[in-house]
């Protein structure tokens, strides 16, 4: 028997809201099947032992949920049932225009990204997601969830003789808007009633006996239980449209028994959906087979095999790893027969920083990851990009650098040179590259300001600038080297080859420099300028 852990802020049994009713009415269904081991939990009980005998959570309101659950949550199978907007800091995303989210208001994007699915109630909440969070797996029920119990009473009730008046439901908290409706009724000389709080069954049959109901919520709803419930009864409806996603539904102009007859059927079939979403097994990627790895060589073939090894000894193994070699007399010699390598392409000419870049252009695998010659990854470092960027879609790097003018010198780092907790947003990133092999053509969207330097510069300011593409450097927790995407570069990378050794430094970060003033001169917006 699969074990369901279903984590919620709250359970009908302490609070009698929609969200807690739609949670009953689903758990209540998911016992009473008798096919899984349910577990009911309140967000702020959550401990890891809670969540590691689970085969999937359902995961409802969380906002008590701690952060050090959220990140266990990312690496099991769960549900996300979506009462309102918890991927926003204010909960509402009508407050912005045409409900598209700054990037800074949105919050728990790698929960959303991760989940097995994400359950919602109606069109326009589906689309705002879909337009913000750039995912897919998100289904919508288009109903809150009722008991056969409660729609039979409301039917019941269909037949109550009406008075003349409006309904206005007192409210306590704000964004319902009860004192937005008293003045609507007050402007329009609506005769209304307040109807006290009371329980749901109880405000059911008050509402039964109005001729219309009144209610102008101040976020958008995500469907408005209460405006069915109202339509349910034979009320007219008084409201602000635009913030119901109920209204977004077909069903918004049905009234009476035949909105109830739809909403019967869409429960049905949302139980449905919840159990096949459950039973459903997980979707395994075939990821071994979709990195095409590409090494660079030029004063230092030496390091060559030891690179290969780390990469083959990956826990996702590439499915190629080609070797780009700019010609220097230091590899002449060299016999690159010997190596591991699947292709090697071999030049007469010292092609610099781009050359490899151009050998991404051939890749046929999703992914392409680039490693600078002294760069020895740890053995889950393509492990560490792949969860990353499913979270975080964008450039992966080993290290970041985060500009802080309009300039490349005075910037900071992170990554293994200056390890990272967590996943780090950055201007540009180098050492080693990981990415979409879509995100390669950006490169070559501009000439390059400078052929000799600056190809991890140009390569994130291109990306932002043509595809919204941002940069990021995967966790580099400094207790755990195999997450690493260098363990030997304090060695490797100081030594007389090195490009940017200090007798070079004044060519080498005034080049640099002039790249980063060029790139912000022609549309590149790095953070410290957002």
């Amino acid at each position: 028997m699969k074990t369901l852990v279903f984590i919620s802020d709250f359970f009908d049994t302490q609070l009698t809201g929609g969200a807690e009713l739609n949670d009953g009415v689903l758990l209540s269904h998911l016992k009473q099947l008798g096919h899984y081991n349910v577990q009911a939990i309140n967000s702020q009980n959550v401990t890891p032992e809670t969540l590691k005998d689970a085969d999937i959570c359902i995961l409802s309101n969380f906002t008590h949920l701690s952060e050090t659950n959220k990140n266990l949550l990312l690496h099991l199978e769960y549900i996300i049932y979506e009462h309102d907007h918890k991927y926003i800091k204010t909960r509402d995303p009508s407050r912005f225009p045409e409900f598209r989210i700054p990037q800074n208001q949105l919050i728990n994007e790698a929960l959303y990204r991760n989940a097995k699915a994400v359950v919602v109630l109606s069109k326009i909440c589906k689309e705002i997601m879909e337009q913000n969070l750039d995912i897919s797996h998100i289904h919508n029920i288009g109903t809150s969830l009722w008991s056969n119990d409660r729609l039979d009473y409301i039917k019941t009730l269909q037949g109550t003789p009406k008075n003349e008046k409006f309904a206005v439901i007192r409210s306590s908290n704000p964004i319902k808007g009860t004192a937005a409706a008293i003045q609507v009724c007050e402007q329009q000389n609506i005769e209304y009633d307040l109807i006290e709080p009371a329980s749901p069954q109880e405000i059911l049959a008050s509402m039964a006996q109005y001729t219309g109901f009144v209610f102008c919520p101040k976020v958008l709803e995500t469907f408005s239980r209460i405006s069915a419930e109202a339509k349910m009864l034979e009320c007219k409806l008084l409201t602000t449209p635009k913030m119901l996603g109920f209204a977004s539904e077909e069903i918004y102009a049905l009234k009476g028994e035949e909105l109830l007859t739809q909403i019967r059927t869409r429960v049905q079939d949302a139980l449905n959906l919840f159990v096949a979403l459950i039973d459903d097994p997980p979707r395994i990627q075939e990821e071994s087979t979709d990195i095409t790895v590409i090494l660079n060589c030029y004063r230092r073939p030496e390091y060559l095999q030891e690179q290969i090894e780390s990469i083959r000894s990956q826990t996702i193994a590439p499915a190629q790893i080609w070797v780009w070699v700019n010609h220097h007399e230091d590899n002449a010699s060299f016999d690159f027969d010997s190596i591991d390598a699947d292709r090697i392409i071999r030049n007469d000419f010292n092609w610099k920083f781009y050359g490899r870049f151009s050998a991404a252009l051939l890749v046929q695998t999703t992914y392409v990851a680039l490693f600078d010659d002294d760069t020895i990854p740890g053995p889950r470092w393509f492990e560490n990009c792949l969860s990353t960027i499913k979270t975080h879609p964008g450039i992966m790097g080993g290290v970041g650098v985060l500009l802080s003018e309009d300039r490349y010198y005075g910037h900071t780092r992170v990554g293994w040179s200056n390890p990272n907790e967590r996943v780090q947003e950055v201007d540009l990133v180098g050492h080693a590259w990981f990415m979409e092999r879509s995100a390669v053509m950006d490169l070559w969207r501009e000439v390059p300001h400078c052929w000799d330097n600056g190809e991890d510069i140009q390569l994130s300011y291109l990306a932002q600038k043509y595809s919204g593409t941002r940069t990021y450097v995967p966790p580099h927790p400094p207790e755990d080297l195999e997450l690493f995407s260098s363990t030997k570069g304090m060695k490797y990378g100081v030594d007389d080859k090195a490009t940017s050794r200090p007798t070079n430094h004044q060519v080498f970060y005034t080049e640099r420099d002039d790249c980063v003033k060029n790139a912000i001169l022609n549309g590149w917006n790095p953070i410290f300028r957002k």
